[in-house]
């Protein structure tokens, strides 16, 4: 037997090197929407699942945000179970307003994600599932962090998307969304077009343009930026380890945050303190802004006797006699 054309072969060998460390008789699911990156996904990780320990099953998500949404959904589930797959699931949710298209504040493309990972979970929960496979590439990771460059966010935000997470594996990260297009076509895959991916009211359309004309200008450019989104998450990962050492520290016996100890502390540690108690106070890991962890490090570093900070999810941060208190409101 001849060996597989180049992009076919990158794809299979992304996904038996991602699965490596799967056990014998684990149940891997792709999240397949049809289009050209989850199709390649699908069809690498099922061609591998024909010699490897573990099992292959598809999850396909219908958001319902196009009339006629559940035909590619169905159009999927046939092609898994000639290729297949099991078990098959066509998930059908339902996606909530979510704002402006545009807006910062996430609008219905953070709504559709949310119902999907949610859907993703459930599933993999039914099923037993060791794996959920996630179809984003280098040029998603490159969209990733220019977006986060535009927003002006910090290390954790511009390292982008992980290899893994929990039970979340993307095995295509590194590989560019011309190879997964290349491999469907010499596959004699027909991938579906998502309408959504050509409207420029959304967010990741219009950093899409952007990458290309960066792209143009700057050949490699997305490689860098994911080349810089891995450096970036080593040093995140890093000090995240440092910042929670740091909490340990300045943690009072009741569960307050000791202000010296705090003040003591590098800004770059010390705000990741203020944010991850944040977080643990009830504060929604979306809607924490920059501006909010500002606040509260002032609380710490140039406290005039100020208020109480007032934090998404009905929570208040304030200063008192020496400690950092959250609560809700």
């Amino acid at each position: 037997m001849g060996q597989p054309p180049a992009a076919v072969a990158a794809t299979r060998l992304a996904v038996r090197r991602c699965l490596a460390d799967l056990p014998p008789g684990g149940l891997v699911l792709v999240a397949c929407s049809g289009g050209a990156d989850s199709l390649a996904l699908a069809a690498a990780t099922v061609f591998e699942a024909g010699s490897a320990p573990w099992r292959a099953g598809l999850v396909t998500v219908d958001h319902g945000l196009q009339a006629g949404s559940h035909l590619p959904a169905e159009r999927v589930r046939g092609w898994a179970a000639a290729a297949g797959f099991d078990p098959i699931e066509v998930c059908r949710v339902v996606v909530g307003t979510g704002g402006d298209p545009g807006g910062t504040g996430g609008g219905p493309e953070a709504a559709a994600r949310t119902a999907r990972y949610a859907a993703l979970d459930a599933a993999a929960e039914r099923h037993g599932a060791q794996a959920v496979l996630l179809g984003h590439t280098l040029d998603d990771q490159a969209e990733t962090v220019l977006l986060a460059l535009a927003r002006g966010s910090g290390a954790r935000s511009l390292a982008g998307m992980a290899a893994a997470r929990g039970r979340y594996r993307r095995p295509l990260l590194g590989l560019s969304r011309t190879v997964n297009v290349d491999a469907c076509t010499t596959q004699g895959l027909d991938p579906w077009a998502d309408p959504h991916n050509a409207d420029p009211r959304f967010t990741r359309v219009r950093v899409r343009t952007v990458l290309r004309s960066l792209e143009a200008a700057a050949p490699g450019a997305a490689a860098g930026l994911a080349r810089s989104a891995a450096l970036l998450r080593a040093d995140a990962d890093l000090l995240d380890e440092i910042a929670e050492t740091a909490a340990a520290t300045a943690t009072r016996p009741d569960g307050t945050l000791d202000c010296a100890a705090l003040e003591a502390l590098r800004p770059a540690v010390r705000t990741r303190v203020l944010r991850a108690a944040a977080l643990a106070a009830g504060v929604p890991g979306g809607a924490l802004t920059y501006p909010h962890v500002r606040a509260l490090d002032a609380l710490v570093t140039a406290w005039s006797g100020q208020g109480q900070v007032s934090l998404p999810g009905g929570i208040g941060a304030g200063r008192v006699s020496g400690r950092l208190v959250f609560a809700g409101r």
